[in-house]
């Protein structure tokens, strides 16, 4: 009886180590949308560890003696790549802002990495904010999912490198979200696996999940921030969007929850660029009407 147990608990282990793996490589859904306004600067920037970033730079179209209103960088999520955001850089550029676009390590066309999270997507935009020059002219930052934790992270680093804050799909606790994603993949392997998957990942990466928590990363953020919702999001429920809004108690907020979407597609409700622009306008910026 002892050896039958014994053998359960080896071969639950070693499927849990394979699915720590696999979580950190699948799935792989880039996105082939490219801008289609202004003028398109292509780059490739470094980042940490030698790595290699590909980076969109887009002004946006100008009238003669107008100015650009500033920069947005847009960090996209897991799995995805620089295309996912070029919808929501759409949006900003018909307000005036240029912005930055780039694909995370092991995404897109960027170096690969064999374990990537959420410390490296703040890496990555941090590298991002380096070669904008943020640190003399601070930028917007927008992150969506696992960017928009990356965001919170490179925000909560460089507080004056940014001047407002978009986190998109988001959640206040990282393990939390974690368990979310996995039982939204499959309830069975979600409970089963999960636990384990996110104690393996903590071991590998060393690091704390409450170190790169947003709702903890929050205190260290000063400029306004506005989260953003699906309210039939199934992998971070909507019910995050408040608990991480309550975070930021200290600094202007808004909160835009889309009725009708999922995890991804917020900025297609058609409320989506009303409530950015009553945002940006509160807190002071100047957008082309």
């Amino acid at each position: 009886m002892f050896l039958f147990f014994l053998i359960v608990v080896l071969i639950y282990i070693k499927l849990a180590l394979i699915f720590t793996f696999l979580v950190h490589r699948l799935p792989r859904n880039p996105i082939a949308d490219v801008p289609d306004w202004g003028n398109i600067e292509d780059h490739r920037i470094p980042t940490v560890g030698g790595g290699m970033l590909e980076v969109w730079r887009v002004t946006p179209d100008l009238e003669p003696g107008e100015a650009s209103r500033g920069t947005v960088v847009l960090a996209h999520g897991w799995g995805r790549n620089r295309g996912r955001m070029v919808g929501r850089a759409r949006a900003f550029a018909e307000m005036g802002f240029s912005t930055i676009l780039h694909s995370a390590r092991d995404h897109g066309s960027s170096t690969k990495k064999l374990m990537m999270n959420a410390v490296g997507f703040g890496e990555d935009i941090e590298s991002v904010l380096r070669w904008a020059g943020a640190e003399k002219e601070p930028v917007l930052l927008y992150g969506h999912s696992a960017g928009s934790g990356g965001s919170a992270i490179a925000a909560s680093r460089h507080p004056t490198w940014i001047k407002a804050l978009f986190l998109e799909g988001s959640f206040p606790d990282v393990r939390e979200a974690r368990l979310s994603l996995y039982r939204w993949f499959h309830p069975l392997f979600g409970y089963l696996f999960g636990p384990a998957i996110v104690f393996f990942a903590k071991l590998y990466f060393g690091i704390s999940w409450q170190a790169i928590a947003p709702a903890n990363l929050a205190k260290n953020i000063s400029c306004p921030v506005m989260i953003i919702h699906g309210a039939r999001d199934r992998r971070f429920p909507v019910s995050f969007a408040p608990r991480l809004r309550d975070a930021f108690k200290h600094v202007p907020t808004a909160m835009f929850l889309a009725p009708n979407s999922g995890h991804s597609d917020s900025s297609l409700d058609p409320d989506f660029i009303p409530s950015v622009r009553r945002f940006l306008q509160t807190n002071g910026f100047d957008i082309r009407n």
